[in-house]
């Protein structure tokens, strides 16, 4: 692993210098900066039952299923497309050392992302002058499950750009992921034929995988060591079938 930092120093200043990192920054502290002010106006209108930071954060899945695509799906389609995944691999460094090194850069800027609209709730405490809109244990649950959470999102988003040459089915799939992952474990929660007793297995592996309640036990303060080794896993895991995608290509290429 001794190429890791230098091939994630230079992925780092690939995604610095694109213009797309920065249309993709902008149009991401936008649309959080929109939804933070409904939030705020909202709460001008009528007392809410919860505070700024929960109804904030609860809307994770938004930025995520829009915003991660974004920052993975050209990481390693894009270096299929052009052929130089394969001159980078004649080098001494190993495709593990790759994965990882796109894997960490989006990493970073996903969370220098989110740690920007820290700002938000700066500005609110700045100038609304009421304490009682600055909780900080959603606060920092909030950040801290953003930045779990994103172990596993970034991870999907590289495996999607595995699986393909072109950038925009591979942002199309992690997409598809994403939502599937957020959403289709409430839908199946919901599934009354999940009621069988034969199925209870299954149905507890859903339960496990909520990732709705994993954000309220964050948010609460509840951090639940085995919510944690669910995304470590599932990230290792996406990783390790991105890296032998990536070799399984190259082998019959």
């Amino acid at each position: 692993m001794k190429h890791f930092l230098t091939i994630l120093s230079h992925e780092v200043r690939m995604l610095l210098v694109s213009p797309s990192t920065y249309i993709a920054a902008v149009g991401f502290l936008s649309v959080m900066g929109f939804m933070f002010t409904g939030i705020l106006e909202a709460y001008s209108k009528a007392p809410q039952d919860l505070s700024p930071a929960s109804a904030f954060f609860e809307i994770y899945y938004f930025p995520v299923i829009f915003m991660v695509p974004l920052l993975t799906m050209k990481c390693l389609a894009e270096e299929r497309r052009l052929g130089t995944i394969e001159t980078l691999l004649t080098t001494p460094v190993t495709t593990t050392e790759v994965v990882l090194g796109k894997y960490a850069a989006a990493y970073l800027l996903y969370l220098l992302f989110w740690g920007s609209t820290a700002g938000f709730f700066y500005i609110l405490k700045r100038f609304a002058g009421d304490a009682h809109l600055i909780d900080p244990g959603p606060i920092l649950g909030g950040y801290l499950f953003v930045s779990v959470s994103g172990l596993l999102f970034i991870a999907i988003g590289v495996f999607a750009s595995s699986l393909s040459r072109n950038q925009a089915v591979a942002g199309m799939l992690s997409v598809t992921m994403l939502v599937a992952l957020i959403f289709g474990g409430q839908y199946l929660a919901n599934a009354s034929w999940l009621d069988r007793e034969a199925l209870s297995p299954i149905k507890d592996a859903v339960h496990y995988a909520q990732i709705q309640q994993h954000y309220q036990d964050f948010t609460r303060g509840v951090v639940d060591m085995r919510e944690l080794l669910f995304y470590v896993s599932g990230s290792v895991l996406a990783l390790i079938f991105s890296i032998l995608s990536v070799e399984t290509k190259l082998l019959h290429s």
